[in-house]
């Protein structure tokens, strides 16, 4: 019997070949949740957009549950802009002024959580929009930041005090994916803005998830003296290379969430390239994945 010609299916059998080592992950993964921060060049850059929704939608077919939390920052520093008010930050954390306030408020929930809740339904996913308001999913508290070792008033800026998932959780277990817009509900019943890494920390401890992603505009942690991407770390090196000075400006208050959501029960979390196509899929279904992993030990 002859050999069988597999030259002119080298394409197909490829492909193949990458499902085959997806398999062990689809079936270690199946039913746990993972929470995705969606931010950055993907929520900008339209083809980029496209590919995060079409990983979601697949995560959520083959049995898993996608939970989405975005930020919005560059849209709401555009129309504050529009009003010729001025943005203005303290330690990387927006001034939040009623107006502001009520500004943030609209452009997360009315148009940058609906905007993400249409491009999953484009893709044939059920996705569900929320804010930390919907049944006091997100209670929080009056944020101080300390400048100068004082303890700074810089408006409605929240700290998150209980994450009730009753929600999440019904929408996650049905055909649904919640997509959370980061307001918080303090106890004045008044809306509070809040750092979108510390929701999706928050929310995966709360949920239990299995990953936390972060997608952001670098290839991971970077060594600032090197210039190299640091592939893993631990709870123990990320705190001696921030003393260090190696971790440094935004990608601090990122890995320590991921620090927090390692030490109160999510197994693993990871900091990746959103301007990767199909990065979502890349660091969860192969053997290498891209970006820095954070993990205990």
């Amino acid at each position: 019997m002859s050999e069988p010609n597999t030259v002119k299916y080298d394409e197909f059998i490829k492909k193949a070949e990458v499902l085959v080592e997806a398999l062990p992950y689809i079936q270690k993964f199946y039913g746990k949740s993972v929470v995705v921060k969606y931010g950055g060049n993907a929520m900008v850059n339209e083809e980029l957009k496209n590919l995060v929704m079409q990983d979601i939608v697949l995560l959520k077919y083959i049995g898993m549950k996608p939970i989405i939390v975005h930020g919005g920052g560059p849209d709401i520093s555009s129309t504050l802009k529009k009003f010729d008010v001025k943005s203005e930050f303290v330690n990387g954390l927006r001034v939040t002024d009623s107006f502001t306030m009520d500004v943030a408020q609209m452009v997360l929930v009315g148009k940058t959580n609906k905007e993400i809740v249409k491009n999953i339904n484009e893709k044939g996913g059920k996705a569900a929009g929320l804010s930390g308001l919907d049944g006091r999913l997100i209670e929080c508290r009056k944020h101080f930041e300390t400048v100068n070792g004082v303890q700074t008033d810089i408006g409605y800026v929240g700290e998150i005090t209980k994450v009730n998932t009753e929600m999440i959780e019904l929408l996650a277990s049905d055909e649904y994916i919640p997509v959370i817009a980061p307001i918080g509900i303090g106890p004045d019943g008044h809306s509070y803005n809040i750092n979108a890494d510390t929701v999706a920390s928050e929310v995966a401890i709360a949920m239990k998830a299995e990953k936390l992603i972060l997608l952001t505009d670098t290839e991971g942690v970077i060594n600032s003296r090197t210039n190299e991407l640091l592939e893993f770390l631990t709870v123990e090196e990320v705190y001696q290379l921030i003393d260090e000075g190696i971790i440094t400006s935004g990608m601090i208050p990122k890995v320590l969430g991921c620090v927090e959501a390692i030490r109160n029960g999510v197994l693993a979390t990871h900091i990746i390239d959103g301007r990767i196509p199909h990065c979502l899929l890349l660091e969860i279904f192969t053997h290498k994945g891209i970006g820095t992993m954070i993990i205990n030990e």
